[in-house]
């Protein structure tokens, strides 16, 4: 199996958290930021990641591929899912964005291997969200608003190698936008979520993103 997939995408993160908990080899292919074409003509359009099987099929749609890299022998992911879990995860997408992207362009990430690479980014990005150093400048009320969200994770967390005591599809969807936030250098986790993130990063062998 081979995923293309871009090195700060959260949701492409789902699916290597998934490989990695079912000790299963999955080949890697970073894509650049500009570089459609590929997208384009694996799938039909720009969109990561994309799994493409072992008989040549390609995969659209992360949970798809978690529950089709699960479904490869005995399944892992068999514990049960909250549903104030999956608000919270919803909630924390939506307070780290402003935090997150525009720091990804600084991290020196290999999507950005080229300067035309990251120029695409910037551009993109900046249409969505406006400009990128003067989102930078509002970090510390940025961090204000998400903390109170990880803080409603952190009271939900039941042990630190699995979310709900049991590893399920909720540690799939909790854990990689942990990866993402902790790009911001000065948020600090609370308690049980730093203990989760570090745990969890351990088991499936991934190094965190660095901090700026």
């Amino acid at each position: 199996m081979r995923l293309y997939l871009f090195e700060h995408c959260s949701i492409c993160f789902r699916v290597r958290m998934a490989a990695a908990l079912k000790r299963l080899h999955l080949q890697e292919t970073v894509v650049l930021e500009d570089d459609s074409d590929t997208m384009t003509r694996l799938v039909g359009k720009r969109v990561v990641p994309i799994l493409v099987k072992d008989d040549g099929q390609p995969m659209l749609e992360s949970m798809d591929m978690v529950g089709y890299i699960d479904g490869l022998g005995d399944p892992v992911l068999t514990g049960p899912q909250r549903s104030e879990i999956a608000a919270c995860a919803d909630t924390i997408v939506v307070k780290t964005v402003p935090l997150t992207w525009p720091r990804y362009a600084l991290l020196g990430l290999p999507e950005f291997g080229t300067v035309a690479a990251l120029d695409h980014y910037v551009v993109r990005k900046r249409k969505q969200l406006g400009d990128l150093v003067e989102l930078r400048a509002k970090t510390r009320e940025q961090i204000d608003a998400l903390i109170p969200e990880l803080e409603k994770l952190d009271r939900l967390i039941e042990s630190p190698l699995a979310v709900n005591g049991k590893l399920s599809l909720d540690d799939i969807r909790i854990l990689p936008l942990l990866r993402s936030a902790a790009v911001v250098k000065g948020l600090r986790f609370p308690q049980k979520v730093r203990e989760y993130f570090e745990a969890m990063m351990e088991r499936i062998g991934y190094q965190p993103l660095p901090a700026v």
